[in-house]
Order: structure tokens, then C-alpha cells, then sequence
């Protein structure tokens, strides 16, 4: 048993679109990279606050706690 060939992945994605049809594997790689830019757009949220943080010398851990004693 080696690595799969060509034929054997064409197979599988001719398997596939029979089973889910091309609107919902459509609808599924616009979730998937909806997913995917809203987790880039809170990383780019949460670059100032971290470089900040640093920047006073102060660790997460801190600013964790100082939150839950407010």
C-alpha cells in the first residue's frame, strides 16, 4: 500500500461532490474563510494592547488580575 495516485484523490472529489453537491461545499469555503479573516481582524485588535502591555512592563497575568479585582 503506497501513496495515494491522482486517480484515487479525482475519485474522492467526485465522491464528494455527489454526496454534497457544489452549493453547499461553496457555502462551506465561504464559512470557513469568513472564519478564517475574522480571527486575523481580532489578532490585529489585540496587537496594540499587547505592545503596550510590554511596552509598560506589565504581564498578562497582571492585566488578568487588575480586570478581576475591578
Amino acid at each position: 500500500m503506497g501513496s495515494f495516485s491522482i486517480w484515487h484523490w479525482v475519485i474522492v472529489l467526485v465522491i464528494v461532490l455527489l454526496v454534497f453537491g457544489t452549493k453547499k461545499l461553496r457555502n462551506i469555503g465561504s464559512d470557513l474563510g469568513g472564519a478564517v479573516k475574522g480571527f486575523k481582524e481580532g489578532m490585529k485588535e489585540d496587537a496594540p494592547k499587547l505592545k503596550e502591555s510590554a511596552e509598560s512592563g506589565q504581564t498578562i497575568d497582571a492585566e488578568v488580575k487588575d480586570k478581576q479585582q475591578s
